[in-house]
């Protein structure tokens, strides 16, 4: 199994749900990735739990907090991308025409993050680490390994991130530049990994954001998985280029998310 000490700058090193039923949402990823729940403290009442695949840390989820319910958040699922310096990154993504939602802060002595949104408004957080470098575990079912950029202005979230991040966007595995209009592939140094679909492709009823693909063996008996559980298939499944297939599904409080083989 692939495991992992450091994630690179730019990448995608933590994945983080936020749920109104905090139980619920555990038994429900245990049961559909395998996955071991960990609990911690998180001050006098709250608990983060980190989700585990074969003993290295893998995801993480906690309760919204009323403010967020309140501020009408949904639940959802978050990234994290890895950066040197989580106050440098914050400082940037203002001035590039991005708003910082939560200031950069210590989390323990594991790293220093911050919340911000790029022009867009689609929500991710920057990890800059300490003690913990995000995911142990990579490129193995139960995993995240694609995040897909559902935005309303793909050339604009795409200038930002390129400024914020130094991610590539190109068209495919010629690795030319992407065209206005195409799906961008996102490319991090030399790896792929997600993209920005055009903009007819984003629903006019939900506001932009990031959508985490999860591997899995079999992309049809997850969804029944995901169904039994209490879920809902949202989109799917749908085969790219006989290689792969994937779905968009929720979880039983309403989180989307992806599954791909």
């Amino acid at each position: 199994m692939p495991s992992i000490t450091d994630h690179a700058p730019g990448s995608f090193c933590w994945f983080e749900l936020a749920t109104t039923d905090h139980e619920a949402a555990k038994q429900f990823y245990s049961r559909m990735f395998g996955w071991e729940a960990a609990d911690f403290p998180m001050g006098p009442t709250e608990i983060y739990t980190i989700f585990r695949q074969n003993g290295r840390d893998a995801a993480a989820v906690y309760t919204m907090r009323p403010e967020q319910r309140a501020g009408g958040m949904p639940p959802n699922w978050m990234p994290y991308v890895r950066v040197e310096s989580a106050d440098d990154a914050a400082k940037r993504a203002d001035a590039l025409g991005g708003r910082t939602h939560m200031a950069p802060f210590d989390v323990a002595e594991n790293g220093r993050m911050a919340v911000v949104a790029d022009p867009t408004g689609a929500i991710f957080s920057v990890w800059q680490p300490k003690s913990h470098p995000g995911t142990g575990v990579v490129q193995e079912p139960g995993t995240c390994v694609w995040a897909d950029l559902s935005t309303t202005d793909p050339s604009a979230a795409a200038r930002f991130y390129a400024d914020l991040c130094g991610w590539k966007m190109v068209e495919g595995k010629s690795e030319q530049p992407a065209r206005p209009g195409q799906y961008m592939h996102i490319m991090n140094g030399r790896e792929m990994i997600g993209g920005i679909p055009p903009a007819e492709s984003h629903d006019p009823n939900t506001p932009p954001h990031w959508l985490l693909y999860f591997s899995v063996k079999d992309c049809g008996a997850s969804i029944a998985q995901v169904k039994s559980l209490g879920g809902r298939l949202l989109f799917g499944p749908t085969d790219i280029e006989g290689r792969r297939t994937f779905a968009v599904v929720s979880d039983p409080q309403g989180a989307a998310f992806g599954i791909v083989t």
